[in-house]
């Protein structure tokens, strides 16, 4: 048929990240009669060489991680989308998770933990590690501190790192840092990893120590010890927006060398950022009533009556200690708790709107979106790789 489309993809089948943006690939491809996908199964950074066989491609999609691969995709000639931050090949379109959003959101997180001094834990290997590092030293903005919170593996030409030969520099760093610490961990691997040496040298995590990684990886992050808060990124769209750029060019659009962004879904809170550090005695206790009371429809009224305070003298020392009000924490809590009900759970709008104690659905979807900016089905459909989001120009 003259509109049929064979496409390459060329990415990982072998880490949770790649298979998100797999899903969303294949969500687009499907409901294009006429995509035919080519598929094999590979790790990071190595390369089937079937692709450079005499397969006939109208266009790829590619994690372009090695040299070889670029020299590969490059003599093939056809329209691709990069989904990888190695950008080895100049000039094409790239589409990648936005690492600024990654940052602020993990840093955003530990903040909701009552944290108040932060550290990064990054693998120079990886681009993507390398910017988050620059947008957590922007967000930090304390030159005077900022290389002592930062903690690097060693620099190397190979994928593979031999990181438990760092233990007692990590250990040694880990004990220079101001206590409590939330350290952002570059990715999960990298979070387990930290997470291993915590354990090794009887650090406590999270009471002294809170970790939050990149891409939570269900497996890894379930299987740490403790088991590990992680960013969400949105790898379904990440798929589902290089498929639409590529049929865009492979109809004839010209997107050369163009970035494209795709922001997180949230965080998954786990016991290593389990933890509430608030000086302020009467806002710690405000913040654990919020907290134990979720799954209930309270307003700031209710708080009120737990602490001896007015109400304006409430939300002034809750901007001191948390920088928002007491209706924002009780927004943001009741955000969180949804959150939870649409990814641990099959119940249904009405089903969660009850259990929230919130009269009318209606209410529950127009506050979730105006706090994440999806509806509830939405969030649920992305976060798990069900839906397909038509990609706007």
């Amino acid at each position: 048929m003259a509109d049929e489309k064979n496409v390459a993809v060329i990415v990982e089948t072998s880490n949770s990240y790649a298979r998100g943006v797999l899903r969303g690939i294949h969500e687009y491809a499907r409901t294009r009669h006429g995509w035919t996908l080519f598929l094999t199964e590979h790790g990071r950074h190595e390369f089937d060489q079937s692709f450079a066989c005499d397969w006939k491609f109208d266009g790829a999609i590619a994690r372009i991680e090695t040299d070889r691969m670029a020299q590969i995709i490059t003599e093939m000639g056809v329209p691709t989308v990069d989904v990888s931050a190695a950008r080895l090949i100049e000039g094409i379109p790239w589409v990648e998770t936005d690492d600024e959003a990654i940052t602020r959101v993990a840093l955003e997180h530990l903040r909701d933990c009552g944290l108040q001094n932060f550290a990064f834990f990054g693998d120079p290997f990886y681009n993507w590690s390398v910017w988050r590092q620059q947008s957590f030293e922007r967000v930090l903005g304390r030159p005077d501190i900022i290389q002592s919170r930062i903690f690097n593996l060693p620099l190397r030409k190979e994928p593979r790192v031999q990181w438990w030969t760092q233990r007692e520099a990590i250990r040694d760093w880990l004990e220079s840092l101001p206590k409590p610490v939330g350290v952002f961990a570059c990715y999960d691997a990298c979070g387990q990893q930290l997470l291993e040496i915590c354990r090794y040298f009887d650090f406590k995590v999270p009471e002294d120590i809170a970790v939050i990684g990149v891409d939570n990886d269900e497996l890894l992050c379930e299987l740490a010890t403790p088991s590990m808060s992680s960013v969400i990124p949105n790898t379904f769209r990440t798929g589902a927006y290089a498929a639409e750029i590529l049929g865009r060019m492979m109809g004839g659009e010209k997107l050369a060398g163009r970035k494209y962004l795709i922001e997180p879904l949230g965080v998954r809170k786990r016991v290593s950022t389990d933890v509430l550090t608030v000086s302020d005695p009467h806002v710690a206790k405000a913040i654990a009533f919020i907290r134990q009371k979720s799954h209930e429809n309270i307003g700031v009224e209710d708080v009120l009556r737990i602490v001896p305070l007015s109400r304006r003298v409430l939300e002034a020392r809750f901007r001191r200690a948390l920088n928002r009000t007491p209706h924002q924490e009780i927004l943001r809590v009741r955000t969180h708790a949804v959150r939870e009900l649409l990814l641990e759970t099959e119940m249904s709008l009405s089903e969660i709107s009850d259990a929230l104690g919130i009269e009318h659905p209606e209410y529950l979807s127009v506050f979730f979106k105006k706090e994440t900016g999806l509806t509830p089905r939405e969030y649920r459909d992305q976060v798990r790789g069900r839906s397909f989001l038509q990609i706007p120009d």
